[in-house]
């Protein structure tokens, strides 16, 4: 069980635009007609994709992360039922891990290019990832956001390469490469492989376990 208490926190109505899929296949959070960014726990994702569809009004309680227009939810509430609340990640996750891995195999190869629609975000506020016009996503992990200020500004043309995969909630693509043109991509860095204890830094777990393991 979350420590907050949901009804304590600011709460932000709004129809749902599209729902946000993150590189494992899982739905990770939404975007508000208005652009409105809101991010949610993975775990919670199956429950909020069984009760809300495209179109549908929600109710979201939740925090805004500091200089970042988004919304971190701890409930996720439709027109109609139960709110569904963050519990934390299922004991047994057998199922989700299995789900996961499949979907990291159905990845293919795959160059997206677009306009850039909005950026997206991890929990804390972290730049992880983009949103284009056409409702494709790339995501990548947060360090690698930091040299890539001037490509990421809403309205610019980019393009993305890395292995991608199509659910029916959109296309996704694990980012390897960005840049505005074939002649001009940056490789995303995969960071050092062991931190100084020895242990794999935390932008090198998957983006399904950072978000299940995150606590405001």
């Amino acid at each position: 069980m979350h420590w907050i208490d949901p009804d304590c926190l600011p709460e932000t109505s709004g129809v749902v635009d599209r729902f946000l899929i993150n590189a494992e296949g899982e739905a990770d959070g939404l975007v508000l007609t208005g652009g409105t960014e809101v991010h949610f726990p993975p775990h919670m994702g199956k429950a909020v994709l069984d009760a809300v569809t495209p179109g549908s009004a929600v109710r979201i309680r939740g925090v805004q992360p500091r200089g970042v227009a988004m919304i971190a939810a701890v409930t996720v509430a439709p027109e109609e039922g139960p709110a569904i609340v963050d519990g934390g990640p299922p004991k047994d996750g057998e199922a989700r891990k299995a789900a996961r891995k499949q979907a990291h195999a159905a990845r293919v190869a795959m160059d997206v290019e677009g306009v850039l629609r909005q950026v997206l975000h991890g929990p804390k506020g972290d730049v992880r990832g983009l949103l284009l016009e056409d409702g494709r996503a790339g995501r990548f992990p947060p360090h690698a956001a930091e040299g890539l200020a001037s490509i990421l500004k809403p309205g610019s043309h980019v393009l993305l390469r890395g292995k991608g995969l199509t659910t029916e909630h959109g296309t996704v693509l694990a980012v390897c490469e960005i840049g505005s043109s074939p002649d001009h991509l940056r490789r995303i860095d995969a960071g050092p492989a062991h931190d100084k204890h020895g242990k794999p830094p935390k932008h090198d777990r998957s983006e399904a376990a950072r978000d299940d393991a995150w606590r405001v």
